[in-house]
């Protein structure tokens, strides 16, 4: 109901122009109001479903950047939203909670996000920061998977979608790798096998989806808010030698893909979570100083990287892997930016409103 007033009086307000010179205007003013303007939206929904009870998926992970899209789509799509968190609150459920009483009844699917940034460049790539991101990945897919093998039938889910990432595969400057490709044997490598093996221990009946994000762009966290400023200013450039693959995906397109899974009752199995547009390092430089219509020509050479985030993690910025969505494409999946050039002009724009929350 108070969502519901906050958006009934947005609209009493007239929506400012889009000419060029009331943009600024223009995106004050849906900042305002985005917040609310979405929650209005699923309220709308809640209360227009009337008796009918909402499908509930529970989201490990769901605070996160990637978490946040994925709860937002679902939601629009009108799904009931659990999100799995340390502390408790509306539509969320502890980790202790879920240990102690299982998954909420009527779930439908599980999805799991949860894990420590890797690439955390206030954390030195120590023994114990390794083992916080191992253990933050696979001791949450173990808790999930045995809350899935334990549910009775009144919340067991049909499917559990859990991401690991490309870094499965061993860094390539030549090969391409579709689904079936070979593991790599680094320390990445190890991880992404041990979480997408911990995913399978879910028991019979449920289906198992496994997706191996690239590199994940967009405008509300990852890589980009952390380059944004360099590249605007016009201080952006290649990183390490450039003619890396830089396998990518958007924030967007995952989200569409995640729940893609979560309804295509024939995908099981592992999924390359990557656009199909192969590019280098070089090219999305290019493509995000273009979209932004700055120069490009300060490179950060691969020892600054390795300096900053230790040799071993710095390879999932100087090294890389041609990886193809292969299966992805074969499941029916429509990207909404399957080229980077459309992807940077989603994510370069400035001032930026989601385009979801417009």
């Amino acid at each position: 109901m108070f969502y519901s007033f906050i958006d009934s009086w947005r609209k009493s307000f007239p929506a400012p122009s889009e000419h060029i010179e009331n943009r600024k205007e223009n995106y004050v003013f849906n900042k305002l109001f985005a917040c609310f303007y979405l929650r209005a939206e699923e309220a709308h929904e809640e209360s227009s479903k009337g008796d009918v009870r909402p499908q509930k998926i529970v989201v490990g992970g769901g605070s996160g950047f990637v978490g946040q899209e994925v709860s937002r789509l679902l939601r629009k799509s009108g799904y009931e939203v659990i999100i799995l968190s340390r502390n408790s609150g509306e539509h969320r459920l502890t980790w202790e909670r879920l240990r102690n009483d299982g998954l909420p009844d009527g779930t439908k699917a599980v999805i799991n996000l949860a894990g420590q940034n890797v690439l955390d460049p206030l954390r030195r790539w120590s023994p114990e920061f390794k083992e916080l991101c191992r253990s933050s990945r696979i001791e949450s897919t173990k808790s999930l998977a045995f809350a899935i093998r334990q549910a009775p039938a009144s919340s067991k889910p049909s499917v559990f979608v859990s991401v690991s990432g490309v870094g499965f595969y061993a860094p390539d400057p030549v090969n391409k790798y579709d689904e079936g490709g070979a593991r790599g044997s680094d320390w990445l490598a190890d991880l992404a096998s041990e979480w997408e093996n911990a995913a399978q221990e879910c028991g019979q009946g449920v289906r198992t989806v496994i997706l191996r994000p690239g590199v994940v762009l967009g405008r509300n966290g990852g890589m980009i808010p952390q380059i944004y400023l360099p590249f605007f200013l016009g201080l952006g450039g290649r990183m390490g030698g450039g003619g890396q693959p830089m396998p990518w995906i958007h924030v967007k397109d995952l989200s569409g893909l995640i729940k893609h899974a979560v309804e295509n009752e024939k995908m099981e199995g592992v999924y390359n979570a990557v656009a199909p547009q192969l590019i280098t390092n070089q090219q999305f430089v290019d493509a995000f100083a273009g979209a932004l219509s700055r120069p490009a020509f300060i490179p950060l050479p691969e020892f600054v990287w390795n300096f900053v985030f230790g040799e071993e993690r710095a390879t999932m910025i100087t090294k890389g892997q041609w990886v193809v969505p292969q299966r992805t494409l074969a499941s029916g999946f429509k990207y909404k930016y399957p080229t980077i050039q459309e992807a940077a002009a989603e994510f370069s724009s400035f001032p930026y409103v989601d385009c979801d929350l417009q």
